[in-house]
């Protein structure tokens, strides 16, 4: 009888317990105890549903241990060769980079810009590069600027060769080198241009930086794409940023990305950490293009205009702008230009080649980026025609405009031959040129001439070949 009367009581209290647990789950959950339990059972749900076979037969009730080792060993040998098939790839891009990236050592003599007749003394700087098509050594033109001799050393070998430049382009910070010894090209690979990689994509950047002598190889991923200042040619172009490692040496490696490369390592940012920068392959091939075609380096193109943003809103209603439009406000142009002849000040230029301007000088790139439309010029190959269109006086028109490089009235830059002068009764006269006024030291822009400064940076040319002359010494 107790024992009947036990399993009575015990009966009738589940029965409660369920009749409990019924009501509790029709009532509208509001309490933080009930929310918490709801999202239990919907991860318990969710669970359920993403579980495969093998966890099935691996909980299921009639899973044995030997059953349960085996999926487990089969799911550790999955991981273990996604893992290594990763690995083997990025080996592979490195392996096939070992046998193309080469060190390159070079002795120069710049010039002495106050004293004109004579060099300085002789440094000697060293750097990297890579093999690409045609037999040719890709890299930087700093590796070789003012160079007297340079010479190439590849991966595992204790040899040197001598190598001769045969193209520079001082604006992009690329040269070409070649040498003509048979023997130092037994068991070397071109590398293969790839394209623009993705922000968050991974990059290795191969080279010989300072810290040794051997090769060197660091990864890192796509931080930024964006025109910037090349420090060697004070340029504005397309440059990729990466967190990878990129130091004195490194100069003219290929960034690896995949089994093709995605740009040259060139500069990082002074008094940063791990932020190093890689010239993309639309410059690169941009660079190559012009030299193949006209066997010398050829430049890149430039509007010659100097625009400001079109945000202001009393601004868009002064030159008469409808809500729809966009674009930037012409406010200075370079009389050599080709577009002198046909743009006004105070014009707004809508669209360049079919591509609308936005009211900050950017365009459309990529997905969800922007980049300034001065990249859309720069690309176009010299005697390019494109077609501008822009507001005048509330009406819109079509230009046709052939682009050039244009020169500055001081050159921002000269490598690789020595300044001219002229003596003239002891009396020493000499073109202005920055490199002129980097004489004066690193705080150049503050401890040299502020009028030569200001001609040096802001004076545009009023016809072709013009220098601007000055007496140096007396």
């Amino acid at each position: 009888m107790l024992v009947t009367s036990a399993r009575t009581l015990l009966r009738r209290r589940l029965c409660s317990i369920e009749l409990i647990k019924d009501y509790t789950s029709r009532r509208s959950i509001s309490c933080s105890s009930c929310t918490r339990a709801a999202a239990n059972v919907q991860e318990d749900v969710a669970a359920a549903s993403c579980s495969s076979s093998e966890s099935k037969i691996e909980n299921g009730p009639l899973a044995s241990h030997s059953v349960r080792n085996n999926i487990l060993r089969r799911r550790r040998l999955g991981i273990r060769r996604n893992n290594e098939s990763r690995s083997t790839k990025d080996t592979d891009a490195v392996e096939l980079a070992l046998d193309s990236v080469v060190k390159i050592f070079t002795v120069a003599s710049s010039p002495n810009y106050f004293l004109p007749w004579q060099n300085k003394s002789q440094r000697e700087t060293m750097g990297s590069g890579f093999v690409i098509a045609g037999k040719k050594i890709l890299t930087n033109a700093h590796v070789v600027a003012d160079h007297t001799f340079v010479l190439v050393r590849k991966h595992g070998s204790p040899t040197k060769y001598k190598a001769q430049v045969e193209a520079v382009g001082h604006e992009c910070d690329l040269a070409i080198l070649s040498v003509e010894t048979e023997k130092f090209w037994e068991g070397m690979n071109s590398l293969e241009l790839g394209d623009i990689p993705f922000l968050q994509e991974a990059v290795a950047v191969v080279g010989y930086p300072q810290g040794g002598d051997t090769i060197s190889v660091t990864k890192g991923v796509v931080s930024r794409v964006e025109p910037t200042q090349y420090v060697h040619g004070a340029t504005q172009l397309m440059a990729i940023q990466i967190d990878a490692a990129i130091n004195p040496g490194n100069s003219g490696g290929p960034a690896i990305m995949g089994n093709k490369v995605a740009g040259v390592a060139f500069q990082n940012l002074s008094g940063a950490e791990n932020i190093g920068y890689i010239i993309p392959v639309p410059v690169i091939k941009h660079f190559i293009a012009g030299v193949e075609e006209k066997g010398k380096y050829v430049g890149f193109c430039s509007l010659g205009l100097s625009c400001q943003p079109t945000e202001n809103v009393q601004l868009r209603n002064h030159f008469q702008m409808r809500p729809e439009m966009t674009g930037v406000l012409v406010s200075k142009i370079n009389p050599l230009s080709d577009a002198h002849k046909v743009l006004k000040k105070d014009d707004v230029v809508l669209f360049f080649d079919g591509v609308p301007v936005a009211n900050d000088g950017t365009v459309h790139f990529r997905n969800r980026e922007r980049i300034t439309f001065d990249h859309l010029v720069s690309m176009k190959k010299p005697n390019e025609t494109a077609v501008v269109r822009v507001l005048r006086d509330g009406e819109e028109y079509d230009f046709s405009i052939t682009l050039q490089p244009l020169q500055p009235l001081v050159p921002v830059h000269q490598f690789d031959k020595l300044p001219s002068y002229y003596i003239f009764a002891g009396l020493v006269f000499v073109p202005l040129i920055q490199p002129y006024l980097h004489e004066y030291g690193e705080d150049w822009y503050n401890t040299s001439p502020r009028k030569l400064c200001e001609i040096a940076l802001r004076e545009p040319p009023k016809r072709a070949g013009e220098q601007f002359v000055i007496l140096s010494q007396f």
